[in-house]
């Protein structure tokens, strides 16, 4: 789980000097956003926008017609000016950057916008990016990484897309150590970049002694004036049939805590062409489905759950102020 890497990469901003007073560590990160104490607050996030044609038709499908309300782009892959393109027709769409530092696919690869020669230990004998995040530990420098965030973020403009935030595609970004410049770019550039500094419910039960360390990082992103999230749901549903996984996202959204949740769909329509490039298309249909399904929506409504979006969470974050 991507929170899960974070326990093991927070030392580097272990020992954030002032951290958050009693009475705040007390409230959620909705909460000092401006919501009603007790609020539910979702992002349903779709990841992998750019990848394929699948992908985009399924982002497009997600954020027009159902629940979802955000989405981030892999700026490395070949699919992104179709996106570019609907961002242009959509500019109310509430799109990040998913930072791409891997490309995991046997037979569908993307390489660096910086090149091999700007930074050779981004990239496998072929010149691609690594398959693994193992992969770019042993291999990349911090200069490099932060070379191509950055590469990936002017590209991003140059194509007309203002991100609303940034994330990190297989979390390459919450590793020692990389985490450093995410958040130092972020921070630069005023973007807000997720992290997850509240009551953490769905992180895992090993957080234990890590949560402090944690919290002191979101401080130190809220500090810098941008958001800050309570939990992140990486895996939602992993049923077999899809009334299962129906079940379990009910499930998750009667239990999950106050505060705000970003959870994690990877909504495709898939055609004969997405096997070739992934087997998860079943289950990244199966996603998309659920953020369509009106039974979903009518019980968000029912249990007052508010959508929001990284644009809206900046916005009550500027309001905010210290």
């Amino acid at each position: 789980m991507l929170l899960s890497v974070l326990i093991c990469t927070v030392s580097t901003f272990g020992m954030v000097s002032g951290g958050p007073a009693v009475a705040r560590e007390q409230m959620t990160y909705a909460e000092r956003l401006g919501w009603p104490s007790g609020t539910k607050v979702v992002i349903f996030h779709v990841d992998d926008a750019g990848m394929s044609y699948d992908s985009d038709q399924g982002v497009a499908q997600a954020l027009a017609g159902g629940v979802a309300t955000s989405t981030s782009v892999m700026m490395p892959c070949p699919w992104v000016p179709q996106m570019a393109a609907y961002l242009k027709d959509h500019p109310q769409t509430d799109a990040g950057l998913h930072l791409t530092l891997t490309s995991e696919w046997d037979n569908y690869r993307w390489g660096p916008l910086v090149g091999k020669p700007a930074a050779p230990g981004l990239v496998d004998p072929q010149g691609y990016l690594w398959p693994e995040v193992k992969n770019v530990l042993d291999h990349a420098t911090v200069e490099e990484f932060e070379k191509e965030i950055r590469a990936q973020i002017e590209k991003a403009q140059a194509m007309g897309i203002a991100p609303t935030h940034l994330d990190s595609h297989m979390g390459t970004c919450f590793y020692e150590p990389f985490i450093e410049s995410y958040v130092k770019v972020g921070i630069e550039k005023k973007i807000p970049v997720l992290m997850t500094g509240g009551h953490m419910q769905h992180v895992g039960p090993e957080v234990g002694k890590f949560k402090l360390l944690l919290t002191a990082l979101g401080e130190r992103v809220w500090k810098a004036g941008l958001p800050v999230i309570d939990d992140l749901v990486t895996q939602p549903t992993n049923a077999p049939e899809y009334e299962g996984r129906k079940q379990q996202l009910l499930k998750l959204l009667a239990e999950m805590q106050p505060g705000i949740t970003q959870i994690i769909v990877h909504c495709t329509a898939p055609t004969e062409v997405f096997a070739q490039i992934s087997g998860s298309g079943k289950a990244r249909a199966a996603e998309l489905r659920l953020m369509l399904d009106p039974e979903i929506r009518s019980f968000i409504q029912k249990q007052g759950i508010v959508l929001t979006t990284w644009r809206e969470l900046k916005q009550h974050r500027d309001a905010a102020g210290q």
